[in-house]
């Protein structure tokens, strides 16, 4: 028997494509053997055809010509959706950037299982906005055009942690109440379950689903928040302007440090904007390195030193960040306690999320 429907989980950071068949669900190798296919494009400015995943990464890191998208699904739900991006010699929007990496995965699905499948569930966070209804309608709204505009037809949606849920419930052998934590790299999402072997046979379980709730907080953050406060004041961030009685502008680092706008930067007006304040800034040798991370379009290369150096303090009490390679600088020193201190806010705000949603199911701790 042939699989007549698939899953789709478009992530932040990574995605994958399961199908469901006689044999059960299984994920299916989006790139050589890997099931995960990391979320970037990499498109050559010769106008070639775009590679994606782990492919696009290597050729931004080898020094090919051209411009690598990370994080597009952050876009989806903000006013960036329908704006454009230059990649090679014409303009894009990123709506059409989110399709063109979509319809890759459905060839990698189509390749394996002979086509025809057109039916599929998408995984979505609990909110893809905080606090905005219309938002989070529209941003569901394009992620579903995208999907029939690849061939689908039967479309339907699952919150991320009830579909983890429901994969957890298949391994048990009696009734428990799940807490289940879905931490991504653009959302943080959660969910209260009742689960059980008797009711995994059930076809309605909304009976089951005690609470839903998230937030639009997710690892990219932490990558901001770490760039922010230990890599960007390197280049000038917050660098007093003609002998303190101004700050360089903030905006121009916060593109820096967020994955989805960093291909913002890579404009000759931002150029001349940059060579103008470095006259202005007081340190304008930090300006300079700047100046040379943006005109060497080094900005994801950066973005992934400081990703590499927070997974580091999961584990150690300090990490350097690889800058020096970029800048001509120097490689700062991070440290948890620091770390811990700047993501305070965030880890507040995902705590107090956790503590509505006990409340929203009625249920302490330690229940």
């Amino acid at each position: 028997m042939s699989a007549r429907s698939c899953g789709i989980d478009f992530g932040t950071s990574n995605s994958t494509v399961a199908i469901a068949d006689a044999s059960g669900a299984r994920l299916l190798p989006l790139e050589g053997e890997h099931r995960t296919l990391p979320s970037a494009v990499f498109w050559e400015s010769d106008g070639a055809a775009p590679e994606f995943g782990r492919a696009a990464i290597a050729a931004y890191v080898r020094g090919d010509d051209g411009r690598l998208m990370r994080g597009l699904k952050s876009t989806l739900g903000s006013s960036l959706i329908n704006d454009k991006t230059r990649v090679g010699n014409r303009a894009i929007s990123f709506k059409d950037l989110l399709a063109r990496f979509f319809g890759h995965m459905k060839l990698r699905l189509d390749a394996q299982t002979g086509g025809g499948i057109t039916s599929v569930v998408l995984g979505r966070p609990v909110h893809f906005v905080d606090d905005d209804a219309q938002g989070d309608a529209n941003a569901q709204s394009v992620l579903e055009d995208i999907a029939r505009a690849t061939g689908f037809t039967d479309i339907a949606f699952q919150y991320e942690p009830i579909a983890a849920a429901l994969q957890y419930e298949a391994g048990i052998s009696r009734e428990e109440l799940v807490l289940i934590v879905d931490i991504g790299g653009g959302t943080s999402d959660f969910s209260i379950v009742r689960v059980s072997p008797d009711r995994a046979k059930l076809a309605d379980r909304q009976a089951d689903i005690l609470a839903n709730d998230g937030i639009r907080v997710g690892g990219t953050d932490f990558d901001r928040i770490l760039n922010l406060s230990d890599v960007m004041p390197h280049l000038g961030y917050l660098t007093p302007t003609g002998g303190g009685k101004g700050v360089m502008p903030r905006h121009y680092f916060l593109d820096l440090a967020t994955w989805h706008r960093i291909n913002m930067l890579y404009t000759g007006h931002t150029m001349t904007d940059l060579k103008a304040l470095r006259h202005v800034a007081d340190r304008p040798e930090l300006i300079d390195r700047m100046i040379k991370v943006v005109t060497a379009r080094s900005g994801h290369s950066l973005a992934m030193a400081v990703e590499e150096a927070k997974i580091a303090l999961s584990e150690a009490e300090v990490a350097r960040i690889a800058l020096s390679q970029f800048t001509g600088g120097p490689n700062p020193l991070a440290t948890r306690l620091r770390f811990d201190e700047t993501v305070a806010v965030p880890v507040s705000r995902i705590t107090s999320t956790l503590e509505t949603l006990l409340v929203q199911a009625g249920l302490q701790a330690g229940d």
